[in-house]
């Protein structure tokens, strides 16, 4: 059985199951570990792990500590609370008219970043105006429809993952900053900020970035010198502003106080900082890489919920939650009806109705010919159905980037 409990309550004999923290930040070799010295317990506890996973049949038990369904059905109601008394933003296009206006913007925003990083290697200044350009373009994309371009940039080829996952943090900042309702300048700020955060990895050799396994230690100290280097790089270029070098230098550190590069306390970290490391995991952790697969949208949401504990703003997590919903664009969702469906679109009426390519009836283990179904509306007219949860696309075998990239 799989349970949780506190770092402080870990004892030798132990089975780790998870750690309860983003995997791309902790420095062990494996995710899943049997406890067999106090020297890796010190380390749990150090590196600022607060709660980790065990696996009760592979090593000792907690009796009292919560089972890990318990610990999910309890986040997920949560969740689930969070947006239903929230309004969505107003959508101005539908997801037909801005897709192919979204596929050229991406295009354009990945070679954009794809420069920078080569200009950056060969120690050149960036940009800044033509970085402006495409933060705009992106910008008015998700005012006519953030679903668009936000659902296209989850499908992330592995070869050009850093160049899309900076397109992608941009993309769901700027929409972040809009469910705010930050002002027009402070959301380009923060999309410039969204789309340079990485650039300090253009100095990382590729065999270190894109290793397929654990880093080593040096490795992992090596990866961490990303912002500070970005920031430099940044500096060259007069035209970025405070807020993006801020986004750079800073969108690893965490509200307990053990991120990097300079393990800032709470107060000490910006607030359009605090939403870029929410975004920037999120996005990180969804994404499949050479060295893990990435979860669903709905169990990211659900892991950053359970993080902002300790590592993340819990306000600006749930603000996250309610600009993205609980089941984003791309999600796929199981129905009252057995019917299995994709997201392709929210609507503006209720986050936990969104319209749905329906691919599958789970009852009868078939697949079908897809057809649209619109949660929002009354028998008769296409609805009345309701998502139980959501699924794994892989424990189905179904693809849906056709769905949300067409």
């Amino acid at each position: 059985m799989i349970k949780k409990i506190p770092s402080a309550d870990l004892r030798l004999g132990m089975y780790i199951h998870e750690l309860d923290c983003d995997w791309l930040t902790h420095p062990f070799l494996k995710n899943q570990f049997k406890l067999n010295s106090d020297a890796q317990i010190e380390k749990i506890v150090e590196t600022g792990i607060h709660y980790v996973y065990i696996d009760t049949d592979k090593g000792l038990d907690v009796p009292d500590a919560p089972t890990e369904d318990e610990v999910r059905e309890t986040l997920q109601q949560e969740m689930i609370d969070l947006v239903t008394a929230e309004q969505p933003m107003i959508i101005h296009a539908t997801r037909d008219e801005e897709i192919q206006r979204a596929h050229a913007i991406k295009g354009r925003a990945q070679a954009l970043v794809r420069n920078v990083m080569a200009d950056a290697r060969l120690g050149r200044a960036v940009e800044a105006e033509q970085v402006d350009h495409v933060v705009e373009s992106i910008t008015e994309s998700i005012l006519r429809n953030s679903g668009a371009i936000v659902g296209l940039l989850t499908i992330k080829n592995k070869d050009d993952y850093t160049f899309l996952h900076c397109v992608s943090v941009c993309a769901l900042l700027v929409a972040f900053c809009r469910t705010l309702g930050l002002d027009a300048e402070t959301t380009r700020q923060a999309g410039m900020g969204g789309l340079l955060h990485d650039t300090g990895k253009a100095l990382v050799p590729d065999e270190v970035l894109n290793k397929p396994g654990k880093l080593t230690d040096e490795e992992f100290e090596l990866i961490k010198r990303h912002p500070r280097d970005g920031y430099e790089i940044l500096l060259k270029s007069p035209e970025i502003g405070p807020i993006p070098l801020d986004i750079t230098l800073h969108h690893h550190e965490r509200m307990d106080g053990n991120g990097y590069p300079d393990k800032l306390p709470p107060d000490k970290i910006q607030q359009l900082v605090r939403m870029s490391s929410i975004v920037d995991v999120y996005d990180a952790i969804t994404a499949d890489r050479c060295y893990h697969r990435g979860i669903p949208a709905t169990d990211a949401l659900r892991k950053l919920h359970e993080w902002s504990s300790f590592h993340f703003d819990p306000k600006l997590v749930q603000a996250f939650i309610r600009c993205v919903g609980i089941y984003p664009v791309g999600a796929l969702v199981k129905l009252e009806s057995g019917r299995l469906g994709i997201v392709v679109e929210q609507n503006d009426s209720s986050l936990l109705q969104p319209r749905l390519k329906v691919v599958f009836n789970a009852k009868t283990n078939n697949r079908v010919e897809p057809y649209d179904l619109d949660l929002s509306k009354p028998m008769g007219s296409g609805g009345a159905d309701r998502i139980l949860g959501h699924e794994d696309p892989v424990k189905w075998k179904i693809d849906t980037t056709p769905f949300i990239s067409a």
